[in-house]
């Protein structure tokens, strides 16, 4: 079908509204979590990102009664612009919270060892150690079973509450926004990994007091093999109260995602 046959059939309101959905859906698969995961093919993400778009557009298109669309080029890429710049600041706010469940995945790596062996993680495409894979999965996983695709997409058609198709969006609470999602990222993969860390740091004590009271102990060969131990079982018994922990911050970072997208006034 040419541009004028789908013109026609459509109108121009409608077609311009696709777009700007589409704009703002955008980043949801390359920042949010499952959403934007290599382990989907670029063209099934790309499929999902317009059948959303088509599915949300005849519905955005009504919160603007009567108020028509710019059609010139200048305010329309403008529109286009704040529409990515707003999917990305509410995907941004989901994708730190796996950036911590990954990060605290690391930490553990290189604490208890596992770092010497760095894969490609699946779900990010970037290297990885064992432990950051594992991490990783579990959060998806806990993601599928709670519902949280659902959320996501729920909350992203919120996001024409706070900011219709055709308001701007005030900048310093996005910027905000955005901010504190990205410093909590650090916080957050301690609190995963505490446990775990403060095992694995007393292993790590004990194993130093006893090189110095028996110091023909080969230390590193038999405290390795101890670390990975302790750090294995506190892994297994911590990863349900992790999922437990994902669950509610996902409704919380949705939530502030939200929070941070307001109407400039």
């Amino acid at each position: 079908m040419n541009p004028e046959a789908l013109v026609a059939q459509f109108g121009e309101q409608q077609i311009a509204a696709f777009m700007l959905v589409l704009a703002r859906i955008s980043p949801l698969f390359i920042l949010a979590p499952l959403f934007s995961s290599k382990m989907l093919p670029g063209r099934a993400r790309g499929i999902a990102a317009v059948a959303l778009a088509v599915g949300m557009a005849p519905i955005v298109g009504k919160f603007g009664g009567d108020a028509k669309i710019p059609l010139d080029a200048l305010s329309f890429v403008g529109l286009m612009f704040k529409e990515i710049l707003v999917g990305m600041a509410f995907a941004f706010a989901l994708g730190a919270l796996f950036a911590a469940v990954s990060l605290a995945g690391n930490l553990l790596d290189t604490m208890i060892g596992f770092a010497f062996g760095a894969l490609v993680d699946p779900v990010t495409g970037n290297p990885g150690g064992v432990l950051s894979q594992l991490y990783a999965l579990v959060g998806v996983m806990v993601f599928v079973v709670i519902g949280g695709d659902a959320w996501v997409i729920q909350g992203l058609a919120r996001t024409y509450d706070a900011v219709p198709l055709l308001e701007a969006p005030a900048i310093g609470t996005l910027v905000e926004g955005m901010q504190v999602a990205f410093s909590g990222v650090l916080g957050a993969a301690v609190q995963i990994a505490a446990p775990v860390l403060v095992a694995v740091i007393l292993t790590d004590v004990g194993f130093g007091v006893v090189s110095r009271v028996v110091p023909q102990l080969n230390v590193f060969a038999v405290g390795f093999p101890a670390k990975v131990t302790v750090g294995l079982v506190l892994i297994g018994a911590s990863l349900p109260f992790v999922a437990g922990w994902l669950g509610d911050e996902l409704q919380a970072s949705v939530g502030s995602a939200l929070h941070a997208l307001q109407v400039e006034g």
